[in-house]
């Protein structure tokens, strides 16, 4: 009979449970950690809104949460960070769970605004993981939120045209590639505000005789109850019209494109060629302009597929990507993180199907 160090009982003696009491004793391996109600707290936070929702493993939403905007940079991160927290107290209380008494999920998914460097990633990755929602958390982009939920799987570029503009892509691999997205300071050019601004800037240059003549000189003070761009331009710099409100010709700037203005047009043109520079270095980036790819289209601006735009973008993305399949995606950007979570998670077949099936909302090309 072997005698040696695998005759030992459990207790870590010998045979004769002599040994017992010793330091030397093998030591029992861990006890699993007890289920947790959720597979995913996943997040979507941008400037305006901040949405929460808590993924069961097999896909169910359990419960949802919403807050105001997530701006870190104005803010700080920690107060920041405390507009996530009362997302995810909405999504748990939903569910019927207390909050604030450990983890909830396996996992947080937080896809957002501001995470717009490798630094910043990781300061709110740290500050979140620090609230101790979740056994692991994740931090990205909130543009990865838009890629993902209109993309059947982790792989494609996202456009995302609001307000600003953001490019991002990535692989089942893990592979991503994408832009700071920090304004001009970074290169980049679009967006609402960007828009907003040329269409004042070409207006009020057609009013005073520096630039060519555009029906934007007569209709963007119109939007706004005035009759000239002098009037608009003294009204925005002493305050009576506030400066965000720019944002608000954009669809006056598409309206007079669409009725054939040349210069509103040229905007319109030159945006266009901006979105399909960004999709078409990412998709070089990560290798994938042999293969089909979807590239999905996403944001305020591009969500509202005015001809012009889209049918410029479809137009000169064949020519650069061949392969590109573009999608506008509509779908709320949490499905998105929420995906992202179950990707992660390694969650079984069916359960993406099942989350996309809460949220309405089903991949189609176009």
């Amino acid at each position: 009979m072997n005698t040696g160090p695998a005759a030992r009982n459990p207790d870590g003696g010998g045979a004769d449970g002599g040994g017992r009491g010793r330091e030397a004793r093998r030591p029992r391996p861990a006890s699993p950690a007890a289920p947790l109600p959720a597979a995913v707290l996943a997040f979507d936070a941008g400037n305006s809104k901040t949405d929460a929702a808590l993924v069961a493993a097999d896909g169910r939403v359990l419960g949802t949460g919403r807050t105001g905007g997530f701006r870190p940079s104005v803010t700080g991160t920690g107060a920041a960070v405390d507009v996530l927290a009362r997302a995810a107290a909405g999504a748990v209380e939903a569910a019927g769970l207390p909050f604030g008494a450990g983890p909830v999920a396996e996992r947080v998914s937080a896809c957002l605004a501001g995470a717009d460097l490798p630094v910043e990633e990781r300061q709110l990755r740290d500050a979140v993981a620090a609230r101790g929602w979740g056994r692991a958390t994740e931090v990205a982009n909130d543009t990865f939120a838009v890629l993902r939920a209109g993309a059947d799987e982790p792989r494609g570029v996202a456009v995302v045209c609001g307000a600003g503009i953001n490019c991002a892509g990535m692989t089942p691999d893990g592979r991503t590639a994408r832009f700071p997205a920090l304004g001009p300071l970074s290169g980049d050019l679009g967006g609402g505000r960007w828009l907003a601004d040329q269409a004042v800037w070409f207006a009020a240059r057609a009013e005073d005789g520096r630039g060519e003549a555009t029906a934007l000189a007569r209709a963007l003070p119109a939007h706004f109850g005035l009759t000239t761009m002098a009037e608009l331009i003294e009204a925005v710099h002493l305050g009576g019209i506030g400066a965000g409100r720019l944002h608000d010709l954009v669809p006056v700037l598409f309206a007079v494109a669409g009725a054939g203005d040349p210069v509103a047009r040229s905007v319109v043109h030159r945006q266009a060629e901006e979105i399909v520079t960004l999709a078409g270095v990412v998709l070089d980036r990560l290798g994938l302009l042999g293969e089909e790819t979807p590239v999905l289209l996403g944001g305020g601006v591009l969500a509202a597929r005015h001809p012009l735009l889209h049918d410029a973008i479809v137009r000169m993305l064949a020519v650069r990507a061949p392969k590109a399949v573009p999608r506008v995606v509509t779908a709320p950007p949490v499905l998105g993180a929420a995906l992202l979570g179950l990707d992660r998670a390694g969650a079984r077949a069916g359960a993406h199907a099942r989350l996309r099936d809460h949220y309405g909302y089903r991949t189609a090309r176009g």
